[in-house]
């Protein structure tokens, strides 16, 4: 379970971002930006730090620089200011992204797990069950009792998130970002038709309603 360090000083926001979070199955740990940051980072020993720019004290771009000095953790920028000059010191200073308010949730947490990632490079194959599936990430393999199912790419990868967040929703607008990585020009349609092709598939092997869609919202499992 990664741990994410909101650095944040306005309690409303900072609140709303740590709700959102730990929605999603993060820890979180708030800091205003006040005092050492080795200091608090050994404290909370973050994977990743999300942070504005104005702080009191000095500003993000100075606290960014300084994080940098220290360690190579990652860090986003999330900030109301949104001036080319402001991300161009943003990324200068060593943030990794830089994102401005007000933000889309699932746009959010769509960076934060790309850079995280990134970070983190290339994982060994994982099995995921749930209810009596496996799935299977090594072999691109469903399995569901004595039935088994070859996955393509977007296939896998849509069980993948799915299954990673089972019992809630995921976005429409997180699975284009997660299985075409931010590319501009995605027809939102093809979504749709990667789900369709899915779903046949499964309803052959005894599993017609494994993924239920929610109007407007997105898929579950």
């Amino acid at each position: 379970m990664e741990k994410i360090l909101i650095v944040e000083d306005e309690e409303e926001i900072a609140c709303g971002l740590s709700s959102l979070l730990k929605n999603q199955g993060y820890v979180c740990d708030g800091w205003d930006g006040r005092g050492n940051a080795v200091e608090i980072i050994r404290e909370t020993a973050p994977d990743l730090i999300l942070m504005d720019i104005n702080l009191p004290g000095q500003d993000g771009f100075a606290l960014c620089r300084e994080i940098r000095n220290a360690c190579s953790l990652p860090v986003i920028f999330l900030t109301g200011r949104s001036t080319s000059m402001d991300e161009l010191e943003a990324l200068q200073s060593g943030g990794d992204d830089f994102i401005t308010k007000p933000y889309k949730a699932p746009i959010l947490l769509a960076r934060i797990q790309t850079v995280l990632r990134r970070v983190k490079g290339p994982s060994k194959p994982a099995v995921l069950q749930y209810r009596g599936i496996t799935l299977d990430l090594g072999a691109a393999r469903l399995t569901y009792g004595e039935k088994s199912l070859e996955l393509g790419r977007n296939e896998q990868k849509i069980l993948h998130r799915l299954f990673e967040h089972a019992g809630n929703i995921v976005s429409r607008e997180e699975l284009v970002d997660y299985l075409w990585e931010n590319q501009i020009y995605i027809d939102d349609n093809t979504l749709s038709v990667n789900v369709r092709r899915l779903r046949e598939k499964l309803a052959a092997i005894g599993l017609p309603g494994l993924i239920q869609t929610k109007r407007g919202m997105g898929y579950k499992v």
